[in-house]
């Protein structure tokens, strides 16, 4: 073997052993193969068993389109030593000096004796090249497909990492969650994060329609008309070319209680695809009737399980309360909304359980900062409700801005383990109204919520008067 060839796989072998990503290997390897001899592009593709598919290396290993001549290279490549120029050769073992003009080679990678991928190398114009190039091309071949199955292993594993933690992070939410207007569109995000190739929707069944529960919109009829074909024994259905696949949300008893669908713009769902979202699937009807049982259980109760506050079901109670002694007593009575300011980003940022340690936080503050005679409750999600009874409206905003600044000025402590970051600061919204003779308290509430949505849309970080 010649000094030029001995240099040329020492450089391949030197590179190989490199801790680098595909797309670093395919930048390396056309350098190398360039100082050799002039080549316009080099691609990797590689057989995916699971999916009956071709995937790009270089291309965030996306599914080659089966109209694509790689296909047709994979089937010629077998029981051959290369593709050339579109025609498949096995290297001649008596011939040394025949040369050859070379437009395109393809080089098959082995793995357990079977073809495993391609190397695809686009030559210049008038590339001419002899029998010593292509031994050296089987070698070179053989060097990188070590280092391609532990690339592809690598990938593989790191999927398999994010699907069982996005099981896992669906499992959790109910330590902490149990309303269903809260954890439903966090299963939503979490399946989105995990399944990032196609568009997530999750559905809830009402009055025997599926109702979209995240995200906020969906314009395609042909998304509902696949949940529409959903019965309590279907494991999914796809439609649109398999492009759009529904997969069931069951209830405990066999009852159909809504659907997660997934829509591809590009591609068919794969097989692979259609077995994790079967899997989240189930996971995300059990964290839902969970949630529906534990929801059951604590109807009755007054405490908030995360905050320690007032639940809304004790806020309606009480407020109804409220509003009687008010009119029976003519006392004022002052009504607070609360939320907090770009919570989501929090959560999107920090993790959920950042999130539920940011409510504490927020709740904490609200229960130093109000009286023993006032009334606050969680709400909802990020949102609190507080009654202040014996309270005109210049004394609720003299309490509300102290509470907005409260909190403002508080460090938060959060519970992200990935970051070195310990607390966070975050901001309050807040609307409030004063009660108004023979004004019912959902009319009372409502009014303090308007003037919520106006702080909110004015900027946030401000109180707002109804």
């Amino acid at each position: 073997m010649s000094d030029a060839n001995l240099n040329f796989l020492s450089k391949i072998a030197e590179l190989l052993i490199k801790d680098i990503d595909v797309s670093e290997l395919i930048q390396n390897l056309k350098i190398i193969i360039n100082d050799y001899t002039v080549i316009s592009d080099l691609n990797i593709f590689v057989y995916d068993s699971v999916t009956n598919t071709i995937r790009d290396c270089a291309d965030s290993w996306s599914i080659v389109d089966d109209s694509s001549p790689i296909y047709k290279s994979f089937e010629d490549i077998k029981n051959n030593d290369f593709v050339i120029n579109t025609k498949a050769y096995k290297l001649p073992s008596m011939i040394s000096d025949l040369t050859l003009k070379l437009d395109s080679l393809h080089i098959p990678i082995i793995k357990s004796e079977k073809v495993f991928g391609i190397i695809e190398i686009n030559f210049k114009e008038n590339t001419s090249v002899n029998i010593s190039f292509l031994s050296l091309m089987k070698i070179f071949a053989s060097q990188v497909s070590l280092k391609l199955q532990n690339i592809v292993l690598s990938e593989q594993s790191k999927v398999n990492v994010e699907f069982h933690d996005s099981m896992k992070n669906i499992a959790k939410i109910i330590e902490t969650q149990y309303e269903l207007n809260y954890i439903v569109p966090i299963i939503g995000e979490m399946l989105d994060r995990f399944i990032t190739d196609h568009l997530i929707y999750v559905f809830l069944k009402q009055n025997d329609k599926f109702m979209l529960v995240w995200p906020k919109a969906c314009k395609d009829d042909r998304i509902y008309d696949a949940l529409n074909q959903l019965t309590p024994e279907s494991e999914y259905i796809l439609t649109n070319n398999d492009k759009i696949g529904a997969f069931p949300l069951m209830s405990e008893d066999g009852e159909l209680i809504g659907g997660i669908v997934a829509r591809s713009t590009l591609d068919a769902l794969s097989k692979r695809d259609i077995s994790y979202l079967e899997q989240l699937t189930r996971q995300s009807a059990i964290t839902i009737n969970r949630a529906n049982s534990y929801s059951k259980i604590l109807q009755y109760a007054t405490i908030d399980a995360l905050t320690n506050l007032n639940n809304r079901r004790q806020f309606e109670l009480r407020l109804g309360q409220e509003i009687a002694a008010a009119k029976r007593q003519n006392n004022p009575l002052c009504a607070m909304m609360i939320d907090i300011d770009f919570f989501k980003k929090v959560n999107d940022t920090y993790g959920h359980a950042s999130g539920d340690a940011v409510l504490r936080g927020v709740a904490s503050i609200i229960k130093s900062t109000l009286r023993e005679s006032d009334i606050p409750s969680r709400y909802g999600g990020e949102e609190f409700a507080i009654l202040l009874p014996y309270t005109h409206i210049k004394e609720a905003e003299i309490v509300g801005e102290r509470l907005r600044n409260a909190v403002e000025t508080s460090p938060l402590p959060i519970n992200d383990e990935n970051s070195d970051i310990k607390t966070i600061n975050v901001t309050i919204s807040m609307g409030l109204a004063e009660f108004i003779n023979d004004e019912t308290g959902e009319e009372l509430f409502e009014r303090a919520d308007n003037a919520l949505y106006e702080a909110k849309k004015s900027g946030r970080n401000k109180v707002c008067v109804a």
